[in-house]
């Protein structure tokens, strides 16, 4: 029986040294978490109980436990590698298959999914219909198209500006574009954009009336003008009462590109009368041209946005993280991927940055949770073990030598 104790603990202490070799072997795997061997003590066991003199019958694996602690995180730099700093793992499909990894080395293969090395496609959440948000019960392969991004008309167009309280009635009239002596002040021209994405010039002229804060507003795209002019009062205090919700509504312009009709609206809120010259304070408008994919970036909550040459941003999706009661339950299947079972517990889907799930950190990867100097002193104290079940394997050899030779 001696020596089957022995050999128990050879075997323990074999097992040992694998599961530390391969610890070393792993200390540059990202999101590799460690192993750790577990024992537990052998004893024969009777019918009756076991007996207050019974000896031990030595030892054996009971357990290769994973330990799921934080690695560190090393930022690299590129978008679609990606950490996660806290609980979850990211959810991939393998095949239709979910697993689950803490590897973020992630990739596009040649239909433009998001994959990792092995080609598991990264899961997210998809967009709601309007764009506002996305579809957290509903997961889809995150795929990063290279199309264009679709112009977007121009309807409204914003002035805020100050016109001289002091000014003169122009000289010439009537009014004509051309002839700057017929107004007061020009906007200048604001860049828009018809439903091809070509631009055109919305260009607004004021002129100074006989009557006292009255001025009246000439609106124009590319020469043509849109619309009767609009008269614009003022109070006694510079402030526009007139119209009074700041608004002034164009004519449709048609572009001769063969885009759509173009409606848009003039917004002159917050504008003035005041001093003596005129000032152009802000202007914008809400249309943009076509545009070309620029980059891709993810945010901590794992949001994935396509940014556009045109300054538009698009969510493609949430990157979808995966928790479990007992992580250490986990079924490993190499390569840095995991699948549950039943003692793992069911899977919990959710979006980074909530409840219990940790944040994303894009242009980082999580180190391996291997220490390297732990994982020497594991092996120099594995070897001592098998040493030392060797020597006493030998030294009952011995024993049953000169038992033998016992004449």
């Amino acid at each position: 029986m001696g020596f089957n104790i022995s050999l128990s603990g050879i075997n323990a202490a074999n097992a040992h040294l694998n599961v530390t070799a391969n610890n070393i072997a792993n200390v540059n795997t990202t999101g590799f978490k460690e192993s750790r061997a577990e024992f537990a003590d052998l004893f024969n066991s009777t019918s009756y109980g076991l007996s207050s003199t019974a000896v031990g019958s030595g030892t054996r694996v009971t357990n290769v436990a994973q330990q799921f602690s934080q690695g560190n995180i090393d930022t690299t730099g590129r978008s679609l590698d990606l950490a996660v700093a806290g609980e979850g793992f990211f959810t991939l499909s393998m095949n239709g298959s979910r697993v689950y990894s803490r590897a973020g080395n992630f990739q596009t293969d040649s239909n433009g999914y998001v994959v990792n090395p092995q080609g598991a496609r990264l899961q997210v959440f998809a967009p709601n219909g309007d764009g506002t948000g996305f579809e957290t019960g509903q997961l889809i392969d995150l795929r990063l198209l290279t199309t264009d991004s679709p112009p977007r008309p121009t309807s409204n167009v914003e002035l805020a500006f100050t016109l001289p309280a002091n000014a003169k009635v122009p000289t010439v009239t009537p009014f004509d574009p051309a002839d700057s002596n017929s107004y007061s002040q020009s906007s200048g021209g604001v860049t828009v954009y018809d439903s091809l994405g070509v631009s055109h010039t919305q260009t607004s002229y004021f002129v100074k009336t006989a009557n006292p804060n009255e001025w009246q507003v000439y609106n124009y795209v590319d020469g043509v003008a849109a619309g009767a002019p609009t008269t614009l009062e003022f109070s006694n205090n510079g402030v526009l009462t007139a119209p009074a919700d700041g608004k002034i509504m164009m004519d449709p312009f048609t572009p001769s590109t063969g885009a759509g009709m173009l409606t848009m609206s003039l917004n002159i809120t917050g504008s003035t009368q005041y001093g003596e010259k005129f000032s152009l304070r802000n202007t914008a408008q809400d249309g943009y041209a076509s545009g070309k994919l620029n980059e891709v970036s993810i945010s901590e909550e794992g949001v994935v946005y396509a940014r556009y040459s045109n300054g538009v941003d698009v969510g493609l999706g949430q990157v979808a993280l995966t928790n479990f009661n007992n992580p250490q339950g986990l079924k490993n299947q190499g390569s840095n991927l995991w699948s549950e079972t039943y003692t793992s517990g069911t899977p919990r889907t959710g979006t980074p940055d909530s409840s219990d799930f940790g944040q994303i950190q894009a242009g980082s990867l999580e180190a391996s949770t291997v220490d390297l100097t732990e994982q020497l002193v594991n092996m120099i104290t594995a070897q001592r073990n098998f040493q030392a079940n060797s020597q006493m394997l030998s030294t009952q050899d011995q024993i049953t030598q000169a038992i033998i030779n016992i004449r």
